[in-house]
């Protein structure tokens, strides 16, 4: 073969077939012409979408703990008798208690009282009184005995019942004061209900 002229396919060869391009519309028209701006706020979204979900998904702290119950938080110790005249005495029996607030939030004691009928309590401060945290408040408690007949006359282990009340519960809680305080108190009620009997 010799010559010149157009190329001929040869065996087993085909034309290809090229595509004809297509008619365009007024969107994919507008599309071409804004390109740039479609695709930087495509990869905006993409990426706002991706970084909100890896916000929302993030581990959470966790919460603190709440505070200690009222009853968990606060001690009380018998001290000791106060000692005074003989009026003040028969005025009934007085005694210094400790009251420790250890931990958690202030603590205030709503009340405080004992179980027994033929006894009355006061105390000073008088009830509602608070005590801080990390702090202590001497109170004085004075008992009366109101009828001798129902004064306990050899009480075992004597305990107060005093409600606490803190920003997470309000409880009532009976506190055994010891054997100091049982033979005082067993002594200072010998002595007003003997008074009483004469």
């Amino acid at each position: 073969m010799s010559g010149v002229g157009p190329v001929e396919p040869g065996e087993d060869t085909h034309v290809r077939d090229v595509p004809q391009p297509r008619p365009r519309g007024p969107l994919a028209l507008r599309y071409d012409r804004h390109r740039r701006t479609v695709l930087a706020s495509a990869a905006a979204l993409v990426v706002l979408s991706g970084g909100g979900y890896l916000y929302t998904s993030r581990p959470q702290p966790r919460p603190a703990p709440p505070p200690p119950y009222p009853s968990q938080a606060v001690d009380l110790v018998y001290v000791a008798p106060v000692t005074g005249s003989p009026s003040t005495r028969a005025a009934g029996y007085s005694f210094t208690v400790l009251l420790s607030v250890h931990s958690g939030p202030p603590v205030t004691v709503t009340r405080l009282t004992q179980p027994y009928d033929g006894l009355s309590v006061t105390t000073s401060p008088a009830a509602p009184f608070q005590t801080n945290s990390h702090s202590a408040r001497k109170i004085v408690v004075t008992l009366r005995v109101t009828e001798c007949e129902k004064a306990p006359r050899n009480p075992g282990l004597p305990f107060l019942d005093v409600t606490l009340r803190n920003v997470r519960a309000i409880e009532a809680h009976s506190f055994i004061l010891g054997s100091r305080y049982a033979q005082d108190l067993s002594q200072a009620l010998e002595v007003a209900c003997s008074n009483d009997s004469r």
